[in-house]
């Protein structure tokens, strides 16, 4: 990898940190942010967030008894690394420099994770490739710290950890191509399968192509894992749930894609 200067002098860190947090919330739409380090009682990657992880765990056990721990578990986990995620690929693709993820933290409200904050602090640029690289790296380190954490209250086995952060990858791999239309569909694909790659990811999920009337290609995502959500009503299953039949699947999905075109 090349070496690169940061992309932002030091006297400049906060106004970097402030644009990525408008660029994340502009994007989104919901996606809450502020620079500084962790307010009490929030989430930090690397230390004693038990009593964090066990309020949201009670809350998930209390609201969906039914549902089980293989569901709680999964809860927890999508419920940690989601920002972490979006903001690595929202950081490398739409801002064009790299935070230092390790700094994240992060609130939980009720039954989920959201809300964030940022230090200010040097980001790093380069270029797709080597950002993807450097944000991904970062992205796996602490995401494997959140596995042991969520471990800690219910069992959730690495293969469908890793799988439904794969899903978490392709599906931000969907909305780029909704955030930036210019991109091709092959160069999608080929940061999709870094972003994998670097994440140890590869196999555990795909970008799959649709054929639109007039020969437009448009990407969804097939993906292995299961977010267990049927458990709270079986009647309902995600647009990208593996457990429905393959045509449904793809019709549902292309729907949604198609509406995101209008």
């Amino acid at each position: 990898m090349t070496t690169r200067s940061y992309l932002f002098a030091p006297n400049d860190e906060a106004s970097a940190t402030t644009r990525l947090i408008a660029t994340a919330a502009s994007l989104t739409g919901f996606m809450k942010g502020a620079p500084g380090g962790p307010l009490p009682g929030w989430h930090v990657p690397g230390a004693d967030n038990s009593q964090l992880l066990g309020g949201l765990y009670d809350h998930l056990r209390l609201t969906y008894p039914k549902a089980g721990p293989a569901f709680w578990a999964v809860r927890l986990w999508t419920n940690l690394i989601w920002q972490p995620a979006y903001l690595a690929v929202i950081s490398v693709h739409a801002h064009a420099a790299v935070p230092p993820l390790s700094g994240l933290s992060q609130s939980a409200r009720g039954l989920y994770v959201d809300g964030y904050r940022l230090p200010n602090a040097a980001q790093w640029s380069g270029s797709v490739e080597e950002m993807i690289e450097r944000a991904g790296s970062e992205l796996g380190t602490i995401t494997a710290a959140m596995l042991e954490e969520v471990n800690a209250f219910a069992r959730l086995k690495p293969l469908p950890a890793r799988r439904l952060l794969a899903d978490r990858m392709l599906s931000l791999m969907v909305r780029l191509g909704q955030w930036q239309r210019h991109l091709p569909p092959a160069t999608i694909r080929a940061y999709s399968d870094q972003w994998l790659a670097v994440l140890g990811l590869t196999g555990q999920g795909d970008l799959e192509s649709v054929f639109l009337p007039g020969g437009r290609e448009i990407l969804i995502v097939a993906r292995k894992g299961c977010c267990l959500d049927y458990r709270i009503d079986p009647d309902k299953l995600c647009a990208t749930c593996p457990k429905q039949d393959n045509a449904l699947r793809v019709a549902r999905q292309t729907a949604n894609a198609l509406a995101e075109l209008d």
